[in-house]
């Protein structure tokens, strides 16, 4: 049993880099632009079209989501445990090197002055100055390894989404994603559809059209609304339909990546998800090995092993 829990970890974690990675590649792209680019659909990453904005990335390289989401991981491994603020200042520090990709929204949060003295608060403010409308995905884009930890996953979720992203579709979409994560990585019986919606009722009713979709929908396409790119629901139900769909690692994560729009934080978070429902075994090699910082990755989930599995 305890071999099967470190492969479902190890699969979630490597599932949010190759996602991140390979979706990088249809980023901002319409069926148009990917029929063009990729006639037979992208596939690997050295295939990956090197226009202006993607080669600024190596191949094999992950973006903001993976990054941020490595900013969870280290403060955890830092302090044995989960402290946010020092998450927090781990997003700040990041912030600061000029990292690429960063989301709008996210900037805007974490380069307030004293947004690492009081994280919540400005991120409260920072909803607040938006009308109370900013419910980008930057917050669940990060989220899978929350899903990981071995208690108190609800609680963390909602918190970590917080510090950056205050809107409670946000933080539902955490909350329902890290709780599918851990209840697969740990042996658990996973949410059903009705009992995501019941979470999803706690933080805002919307939730709950975007979960049923991806239940009824047969293809992903449909999923990725680009009047809404970056939205937060969106990826949540792209992720979900891979969970309910995909019979494979692979096939959910080439369907994700070939539907375009925010296909990197979509593909992020749906292979979080069946890297932990499949394994990491199950994984195909090419993806594992082609990561540009696969040594980076596996030195860091093993101390979180050493954490969360005892």
């Amino acid at each position: 049993m305890k071999h099967e829990i470190i492969d479902r970890f190890r699969g979630c974690l490597y599932g949010q880099a190759i996602g991140d990675a390979l979706g990088l590649g249809t980023e901002c792209m319409t069926d148009e632009d990917i029929s063009w680019k990729y006639p037979n659909g992208l596939q690997h990453y050295n295939q990956i079209y090197q226009d202006r904005h993607r080669k600024r990335w190596e191949i094999g390289d992950w973006t903001d989501d993976t990054d941020m989401m490595l900013c969870i991981a280290d403060a955890v491994n830092e302090d044995k445990g989960v402290n946010f603020l020092n998450i927090a200042k781990h997003f700040k520090v990041w912030a600061e090197s000029m990292p690429m990709g960063i989301g709008s929204h996210t900037y805007k949060v974490l380069t307030i002055g004293d947004y690492a003295e009081k994280p919540f608060e400005v991120s409260y403010m920072a909803w607040k100055m938006s009308r109370y409308q900013s419910a980008a995905n930057g917050g669940l884009m990060r989220t899978s390894v929350v899903g990981l930890f071995p208690r108190e996953t609800t609680a963390c979720a909602e918190k970590i989404c917080q510090l950056t992203h205050y809107d409670p579709r946000c933080v539902g979409s955490c909350v329902i994603v890290s709780e599918l994560i851990h209840a697969l990585v740990y042996g658990i019986e996973p949410p059903t559809r009705y009992k995501m919606k019941d979470i999803a009722k706690q933080y805002d009713m919307e939730i709950c059209d975007y979960i049923d979709n991806a239940w009824a929908k047969t293809d992903v396409k449909p999923l990725v609304y680009y009047d809404n790119f970056g939205y937060t629901l969106v990826t949540l139900s792209v992720a979900l339909w891979a969970y309910w769909h995909a019979s494979s690692f692979e096939e959910g994560l080439l369907a994700v990546v070939n539907a375009g729009g925010d296909a990197d934080t979509n593909a992020a978070v749906a292979c979080a998800i069946l890297g932990a429902k499949y394994g990491f075994h199950a994984i195909p090699k090419e993806y594992v090995d082609g990561l540009l910082y696969k040594e980076t990755l596996d030195k860091t989930i093993d101390n979180l092993l050493n954490i969360c599995i005892k």
